[in-house]
């Protein structure tokens, strides 16, 4: 009986050896990049509603990102989702007044991307963005803080390059993101928070575009991968200001960036994965 059952699978495994082939090709693995890091620099900041003076200072931010190929076509589509948690302090030009600013922001691209060779690949798409956040300056009796809030709808991309830094593998990387249209909150010109607790809620949510809200985000990235673990060292630059109500707010900080990256691989339960399955990263 034994000898019969070998036969069988002998003779199944001759008839049908295109078909086990084109199975083992077709599986793909798509690898989710994960990161974790720590921003610090200075930052420029300008808000009306609060004070016609610049205030800078520095300030630090923690973020996450996360990158995967996508399903129905991970050689050419990937997606990028993304968090940061930022705070700082900046001081006026005569540095006897304090400004405490926070803001949280997430944000969710999808793009096309293309492999030109020689490491070289190329990727641009769309991303959604949320944004929140408040500046304190309790030298103001009347107002004392002023809430940022913006969601939109803008272009992003990427410009990727794989190789070698002597024997350690390398990955440069430079990604802008900028709003194109959306909804942003803005006060009106000497407006209290309390007026707009009581009922005065006219001209606070303004229709954005880079004439009113202009919000360019540069991230300058170097992974170095050190066997499973990857070390990233980068440089942000930030740009954002907005027009609205005769009030005029403006952003600008430089920070450096440390970070900790990895891939990592989720399976369903129960499914087949062969030694030889394709790997389809997003970045690397």
């Amino acid at each position: 009986m034994k000898r019969l059952i070998h036969i069988v699978i002998a003779l199944l495994a001759a008839v049908c050896p295109a078909v086990a082939q084109t199975d083992t090709a077709a599986t793909v693995v798509r690898p989710v990049l994960a990161a974790y890091t720590l921003e610090v620099g200075s930052s420029h900041l300008c808000d009306t509603y609060l004070t016609p003076l610049h205030y800078s200072g520095w300030q630090t931010a923690l973020g996450y990102e996360r990158m995967q190929a996508m399903r129905f076509d991970p050689e050419r589509w990937i997606m990028r989702l993304g968090g940061r948690v930022q705070a700082g302090r900046a001081l006026n030009p005569a540095h006897n007044a304090a400004m405490w600013h926070f803001d949280f922001s997430l944000g969710w691209d999808m793009m096309f991307r293309h492999r030109l060779g020689n490491g070289f690949t190329l990727a641009g798409g769309g991303t959604v963005g949320a944004r929140v956040g408040a500046l304190s300056l309790m030298r103001n009796s009347n107002n004392p803080v002023s809430a940022r809030a913006a969601v939109t709808i803008g272009i992003t991309g990427m410009a990727v390059w794989n190789g070698n830094l002597g024997r350690l593998p390398l990955t440069l990387a430079y990604r802008p993101t900028l709003p194109l249209t959306g909804v942003f909150f803005a006060p009106d010109y000497n407006e209290l928070y309390y007026e707009i607790w009581l009922g005065n809620r006219s001209r606070l949510v303004h229709g954005a575009w880079p004439g009113n809200y202009f919000a360019l985000d540069n991230l300058l990235t170097a992974d170095l991968h050190f066997g499973a673990t990857t070390l990233r060292l980068g440089y942000r630059l930030n740009v954002a200001s907005t027009k609205a109500n005769n009030l005029v707010t403006r952003d600008i900080s430089h920070s450096l960036v440390i970070g900790i990256t990895g891939e990592w691989i989720s399976l369903r339960a129960r499914s087949a994965r062969t030694p030889d399955a394709k790997v389809i990263s997003a970045m690397y």
